[in-house]
């Protein structure tokens, strides 16, 4: 088996497979690994705004993306207690990607995995991480297969964490605080038969957490929430043996009439999920010895569904600028990517992520404290009741009609030709 790439990948989600089919599509060799069998579910959202359309259509998944996602969104809901102010979504910039839709990560990982494969990129699934060694220019990481303990040792001289929140690499692995009642943990799961309407995006202000429900594909509404462990337990202490998802479930339908009356004639299919505590903030550093896309980069409070696409949108913005920035250069195993070189890389790119990302981060982090205090979001929904458009307004400002595309070079699918990237794209704006 191949063990020499010119890049490794480490994590096979939205980020990692968009970066592996950027640079394989470019002639680089790429070892796509990934821990998981897929298809997965996860507890995310599944949600993508428009500003993101472009780039699926770029990376040749456009298409099978459209056939397969939910209805268009196009309203917003902010749900808290027995109230609801609707508001407008804002459309993109860009005739036929205007709005944004749901799609099942089980769905949407496959589809991009699937895609880089396609393109190249040596897929190494399930296969664990053991060791990562070396650094910019010369890295060694040990992998075991899953299914049969195979042991290779794959080599490249530019590696790649896409590895997400909670798969901590062996030389990286985030040293968790205590327990503390302010700590959030995330749930999921998904119903069918529900009253959800098609277009519409609700959020949910909670006295203790936040969340989200929308009409994805296959006719499954989702539900998404942030609960704060004092919460939780407050939930278990009411609904005593009950798990903690269900016992969180009571209290969803007890706290927030839209959503009670939106899954009263549904069917929950399988368990909740759940995962935690979050740790949203920024991690990306520009002397990170690895590349840093997804959540490896930086994690936003949920609330605002920004995590997809801060994904897959970091993944193209590393993947052009590692192409840009070797651009006359040889091929990166062949002395094309030496740590000089990827130090410049790496601080162009910190610099453009902290530019695009961290006001989302910001914004985000503001919105879901205010939303699940009570004081905050009976300011907030009373804000949004005497000017809804606050609601739209800050839909644009969390970034979900920017286009990130800039006519940037990419590969066209199936080959390795390069070409712009197609037409009608616009700039975003700073």
């Amino acid at each position: 088996m191949q063990t020499r790439f010119d890049a490794i990948v480490i994590g096979a989600g939205p980020a990692g497979s968009t970066a592996a089919i950027v640079l394989a599509r470019a002639g680089w060799s790429v070892a796509l690994v990934e821990k998981r069998r897929f298809p997965r579910r996860k507890v995310c959202g599944e949600c993508l705004a428009s500003s993101n359309l472009s780039i699926l259509d770029a990376l040749g998944v456009g298409p099978a993306y459209r056939a397969a996602a939910g209805p268009e969104l196009r309203r917003l809901a902010l749900l808290r207690g027995d109230g609801q102010v609707l508001a407008e979504l804002p459309p993109g910039d860009v005739e036929g990607r205007r709005w944004g839709r749901a799609l099942g990560r089980e769905s949407l990982d496959t589809l991009l995995r699937d895609q880089a494969a396609a393109a190249g990129a040596v897929l190494l699934q399930p296969w664990l991480v053991q060791t990562v060694q070396g650094g910019r220019g010369d890295w060694h990481v040990g992998v075991r297969a899953a299914e049969s303990n195979t042991l290779l040792t794959l080599h490249a001289p530019v590696a790649i964490a896409a590895n997400g929140s909670w798969e901590a690499l062996p030389s990286g692995a985030r040293q968790r605080v205590r327990r503390r009642g302010a700590d959030l943990l995330a749930f999921k799961a998904n119903f069918r038969g529900a009253l959800q309407d098609e277009g519409l995006l609700s959020v949910l202000a909670l006295d203790g957490g936040y969340g989200g429900m929308v009409l994805a594909d296959g006719g499954i509404t989702t539900v998404a929430c942030c609960v704060r462990r004092d919460r939780l337990e407050a939930c278990r202490r009411e609904w005593p043996g009950l798990r903690a998802g269900d016992a969180v479930e009571h209290w969803l339908r007890q706290s927030c009439r839209g959503l009670r009356e939106a899954l009263a004639t549904a069917q929950r299919e399988g368990p909740w999920l759940a995962v935690g505590p979050l740790d949203p903030g920024i991690r990306l550093r520009a002397d990170d010895a690895m590349f840093r896309i997804g959540n490896a980069a930086g994690e936003a409070h949920p609330l605002i569904g920004e995590g997809m696409s801060m994904a897959l949108q970091s993944a193209w913005l590393l993947g052009t600028r590692l192409l840009e920035r070797g651009a006359g250069k040889a091929r990166p195993r062949d002395g094309g990517a030496d740590a000089h070189w990827q130090h410049e890389v790496a601080v162009c790119y910190a610099s453009d992520w902290r530019r695009r990302f961290a006001p989302r981060l910001r914004l985000a982090a503001a919105f879901a404290h205010a939303c699940m205090r009570p004081a905050g979001s009976a300011v907030v929904v009373g804000a949004a009741r005497m000017w809804p458009g606050l609601l739209t307004r800050g839909a644009s400002w969390s970034g979900k009609t920017r286009e990130i595309l800039r006519g940037e070079r990419v590969a066209s699918p199936g080959t390795n030709a390069d070409h712009r990237a197609p037409s009608g794209l616009t700039k975003e704006q700073p």
